[in-house]
């Protein structure tokens, strides 16, 4: 058998990994505005996609106009994102609803820092994560995904990338300042050891498409605007041509199938790590940097003789329900360690519907989630 081509070894951080993995995925097209603690991962697309042969990068005077753009240039066929922290995301949310009622393709990473307002600049925190599921106005299907190392933001960002591009939807990759500012050592995959995935592109002439029409997955095929084929973009409820309409029964379609198309996929879109947790009795639920702080906090409890887990979140939403109830099944206390107010607990509580004792940590000072004060918790049982 040939021998695997060496994988190439680079430190970076975590904004620089997003970089790596987006062009991995294919971007061709970055529109945004800096913010901290946000700005690298714009910075090194200002310089990098430049050089490749069909790369645009542009700066928009603000973070609305920076989402128009992205839509934009994911309906013509590019493979676009976007970066942001804080204010900057607030500006985002009527632009990310147009998306997902377009159907248009795209990632949002929201690099999260202290807030609200101004808040915290440079400093970490995990206070966006309800913002990021409902920040935009009405009842959306979205997917929400994190990282908690540099290598996982690479990864994760290839992900995000498949799964906007498999189910025309934007996604968001959260992230926290500390995972984003954190330089180690990853490894750049080489071409074919990883999935690229690209949108559904229309078969049949053009005079028969209908840009919403059902499907099977729920997802209609995508043509490039100026590729021959004809269709209405907007923002307002349409009917199978892409036409505004009012009539209750094509509403009701509509709404049912840009659901449908994320719900019926909960397999391929809720991913989580489960690090010891068959037989726990206290498991530890973790998203983003906090998970660091999680496993070690757990390794150190089973050394005390604790039956300790960990179910790493790298999906926050659709929530990875089916895997929180399968713990439960065992587990007598569910503890759940975040940089905000309580916001990831919500969704723990109700999936658990009272069956285990669920514990909170929560930290808004602008400090991390130290492994000692999970560990805390952990040993209280």
């Amino acid at each position: 058998m040939p021998r695997r081509k060496k994988r190439t070894e680079i430190f970076a951080l975590g904004n620089e990994a997003v970089v790596e993995g987006a062009l991995l995925a294919g971007c061709t097209f970055y529109g945004g505005y800096p913010i901290t603690p946000s700005s690298e991962i714009m910075e090194i697309m200002a310089s990098r996609l430049p050089k490749l042969e069909n790369g645009v990068f542009i700066q928009m005077e603000d973070e609305i106009a920076s989402m128009g753009a992205v839509i934009g240039a994911s309906l013509s066929g590019r493979k676009a994102m976007t970066a942001t922290s804080g204010p900057g995301f607030s500006l985002m949310q009527e632009n990310l609803g147009y998306a997902v009622m377009a159907e248009t393709p795209m990632v949002l990473v929201n690099v999260m820092r202290g807030g609200p307002s101004t808040g915290l600049p440079t400093s970490p925190a995990q206070g966006d994560v309800q913002q990021a599921r409902w920040g935009t106005h009405g009842d959306h299907p979205i997917i929400v995904l994190s990282a908690s190392n540099v290598q996982e933001c690479l990864d994760m960002t290839i992900t995000a990338f498949n799964m906007a591009e498999k189910y025309r939807t934007p996604v968001i990759l959260l992230l926290d300042e500390v995972t984003s500012h954190t330089r180690e050592k990853i490894e750049i995959p080489n071409e074919g050891e990883f999935e690229v995935f690209s949108r559904t592109v229309p078969s049949m002439p053009p005079e028969w498409y209908k840009p919403y029409e059902e499907t099977v997955r729920g997802v209609p095929p995508m043509p490039p605007i100026g590729s021959g084929y004809r269709f209405h973009v907007t923002g307002l409820t349409h009917d199978r041509n892409g036409f505004p309409t009012q009539r209750p029964e094509e509403v009701v379609e509509l709404m049912d199938r840009i659901h449908r198309k994320i719900d019926q996929f909960f397999y391929d879109i809720q991913l989580v790590d489960e690090i010891m947790t068959d037989d726990c009795e206290v498991c530890v639920i973790a998203y983003g940097s906090v998970a660091r702080s999680a496993e070690l906090a757990v390794q150190q409890a089973r050394g005390n003789g604790v039956k300790a887990g960990l179910l790493k979140l790298k999906t926050l939403f659709p929530y990875p329900r089916r895997h929180t109830e399968k713990i439960l099944a065992h587990a007598r206390t569910l503890v759940v360690p975040e940089m905000n107010m309580g916001q990831m607990s919500r969704e723990v509580k109700r999936v658990n519907m009272g069956h285990a004792s669920v514990r909170t940590i929560n930290r808004v000072d602008g400090q991390i989630v130290t492994p000692s004060e999970i560990l805390k918790v952990i040993m209280q049982g």
